[in-house]
């Protein structure tokens, strides 16, 4: 048989491929190594008839390399099954049609990152994330505003959901009915391509959702389970009566108390008698069931489509939730690692230049997993989003005391190996108080009364407060809340303006750029929500619109205001201030070695609970953070600089000064570092 890229002959080396075995064949277990070498012999003439002979090798090579990271997950999840042998052989046939489809400009991409494994750990890595819609309209206007991220320094761009939802209500995007279909509104797959093409010929990588817990009730596979057809039903999880979703219930908690109580709903037309659907977040959102082969093998099949459409980070939306278990919480099971490792190690076959980002908001002691720990390091995400981080700087805005900071950082891993962190200021969700009666009761907290004092200060409800948020759901019987509002109003920057209060107007601009900067500092791929660097307010239109009137998440997505845009580069402007400031953080954070991922995180205790200290320490150089998260000027002891490990000559990069400087900025005074209200310091030496 002819190669048809190339026109080689099928007994040609790179045809018939078998090259000389790697390391990890001689260290699989024999088990392994007799599946692999029969699948080996089995797709090399199949890949040899459809792509060149170096592609061929290329993913041999790779296949070799990660086989035991999908094979062995797989065989935990459904090697009892009768049919177990089958599902696989069709999982690999789909791998082989997206390798055999994927773009010559993707397959060099992947050939880059695997040259560069860091390319998302480095200090150059800068986050924005939007709406496409409320950013410009569709995809093609996204691609008019690419030298608009550029200027600002971003490296890597999120668009909140823009696969097909469901009509009508669809929790933000977040109930898809079709996974390879652009909503209409925001343009189709060919805007997609070419926006992913120009992103990266600026350097940006893309970040879409993929829903992985559920699709819509409209998606043609839950409209196939709806009419009965019994390949569909075992898609999802459905009951012909309560008593598997009230045994289920005993221990499942409520996602949406208010909106949606329970985890079922029925559905009396389905399958002609009836049916109870594991719903979790909301009756028009299905849960899949992975417990099917089927079912995992359509979402690698989906997470190849849009890899080959030039997408470079998949956010696995709702990720803790995919795998049930009677008697628990039904999230964050082991089996959600197993399935996690599986994805990983098509995509490293496949596209190894896409990689993922979980999204598990919750306790670090059930986020660390995702990352990966002891024999998963390097087979989870590697991305996760750091919500504690987020937190911790909000009420430690509210409370002005850095303890609680401090001592949950110290619980955090100080040191990242193959993964990294998403840090953010805000993001599109809301504020959830994820502070532990463990952590406060630590520094001398009540958390209870801790997270009640956060609610009532970011929804303006006591005196001392300057932020203009909002509750959102608000359980009466629990009195637990969240918070809702942009960067800007829960800042005090909105009610600021609204005073004309002049004073006040420059302490919210100071904390904004206070927030940012130790976000910054901290680590990972800083992310930046859409219009927090021109300082947009809440917006309350959506209290008007029917579909988002219920959800006050939607305050905090005000729409890009282009016309402020116009006046970032005016220093006079408040705009110009916040868009300078950052804009100066990210260039000062760009050329700091010191704060690649590979480096060590350590947080530091001063003696003023005012400021913040953080220590960054990799081979690359070193760095002290500090912060002072109060409205008057606070100092600290300038031992504090030893502590980080700096010596010799010290310099603040964000003022470009060096200390001790005695004139308009103070900073060492009778042996005490002196910081102005809500001043960051990034120090470093001549190291």
């Amino acid at each position: 048989m002819r190669n048809r890229r190339n026109g080689r002959s099928s007994n040609d080396r790179g045809s018939q491929i078998f090259p000389l075995p790697m390391h990890n064949i001689r260290q699989m277990a024999q088990s392994s190594r007799f599946v692999f070498e029969a699948l080996r012999a089995q797709i090399a003439p199949v890949l040899a008839d459809r792509c060149a002979a170096r592609d061929v090798d290329i993913f041999l090579v790779r296949l070799e390399c990660y086989f035991e990271d999908l094979y062995l997950p797989l065989v935990q999840l459904y090697g009892e099954r009768s049919d177990a042998d089958r599902q696989f052989a069709a999982l690999v046939d789909r791998m082989l049609d997206a390798y055999a489809t994927r773009p010559e400009s993707l397959r060099l991409l992947d050939l880059e990152r695997q040259c560069t494994p860091d390319w998302f750990q480095r200090p150059n890595a800068i986050g924005y994330c939007c709406y496409t819609d409320l950013f410009a309209d569709n995809l093609a206007g996204v691609r008019q505003h690419v030298d608009y991220l550029s200027e600002l320094g971003i490296t890597y761009l999120h668009l909140m959901p823009i696969l097909k939802p469901r009509p009508g209500i669809n929790d933000g995007g977040y109930a898809v009915m079709d996974y390879r279909t652009i909503d209409p509104i925001l343009g189709n797959m060919a805007d997609l391509q070419a926006l992913a093409s120009e992103l990266h010929a600026a350097g940006i990588s893309l970040c879409l959702d993929l829903v992985l817990n559920h699709t819509a009730k409209e998606h043609e596979w839950a409209q196939r389970a709806m009419a009965g057809e019994a390949e569909y039903l075992d898609y999802y999880y459905t009951f012909t009566d309560r008593t598997y979703p009230d045994a289920y219930e005993r221990t499942l908690p409520e996602i949406f108390p208010d909106s949606a109580p329970g985890n079922f709903s029925w559905y009396p037309e389905m399958a002609g008698t009836g049916r109870w659907v594991w719903a979790t977040f909301n009756e028009f959102q299905w849960d899949l069931n992975y417990t099917n082969p089927a079912v995992f093998r359509e979402i690698a099949d989906t997470m190849f489509f849009l890899a080959n459409q030039g997408v470079d980070v998949l956010r696995l939306d709702a990720a803790p939730f995919i795998w049930k278990q009677m008697g628990t919480n039904c999230q964050n099971q082991p089996e959600v690692f197993l399935l996690i490792q599986a994805f990983r190690a098509v995509m490293r076959i496949v596209a190894p230049a896409v990689i993922f980002k979980a999204e598990a908001i919750g306790s670090r002691d059930s986020l660390i997993p995702y990352l990966g720990v002891k024999t998963t390091i390097g087979k989870e995400c590697e991305l996760a989003y750091n919500n504690e981080l987020m937190v911790l700087l909000w009420s430690t805005l509210a409370s002005r005391k850095v303890t609680l900071l401090t001592y949950v950082l110290h619980q955090m891993p100080r040191l990242l190996l193959d993964s990294t962190w998403i840090t953010y200021v805000r993001n599109h969700d809301d504020i959830g108080w994820a502070i532990t009666e463990e952590d406060a009761a630590a520094v001398g907290e009540n958390g209870f009364l801790h997270r009640q004092f956060l609610n009532e200060f970011y929804s303006g409800n006591c005196p001392e407060s300057f932020a203009k948020g909002a509750l959102f759901q608000y359980n009466p019987f629990t009195h637990d809340a969240r918070i809702s509002g942009t960067t800007a109003s829960l800042t005090g920057l909105e009610q600021a303006v609204a005073n004309q209060d002049d004073g006040a107007i420059k302490l919210a601009v100071s904390r904004i750029l206070l927030l940012h900067s130790v976000m910054m500092v901290y680590g990972g791929i800083p992310t930046i929500y859409m219009g927090d660097e021109l300082g947009l307010f809440n917006d309350r239109a959506y209290s008007i619109d029917p579909v988002k009137a219920a959800d006050s998440r939607w305050m905090h997505r005000p729409p890009m205001d282009w016309t402020k845009v116009a006046s970032r580069h005016d220093p006079n402007t408040i705009v110009g201030q916040i868009y300078q400031g950052l804009s100066g953080l990210i260039a000062t954070r760009k050329s700091t070695p010191a704060l690649h991922s590979l480096g060590l995180i350590q947080p530091m205790w001063t003696d003023n609970e005012r400021v913040f200290a953080l220590s960054r320490q990799s081979p690359r150089g070193r760095l002290l953070l500090l912060a002072n998260f109060h409205e008057s000027e606070q100092s600290v002891k300038a031992d504090s600089i030893h502590y980080g490990n700096l010596d010799g000559n010290i310099r603040n990069l964000l003022d470009k000064r060096d200390l001790p400087i005695r004139q308009n900025s103070v900073a060492i005074v009778d042996g005490r570092i002196y910081l102005k209200p809500y001043e960051s310091m990034w120090l470093v030496d001549d190291w």
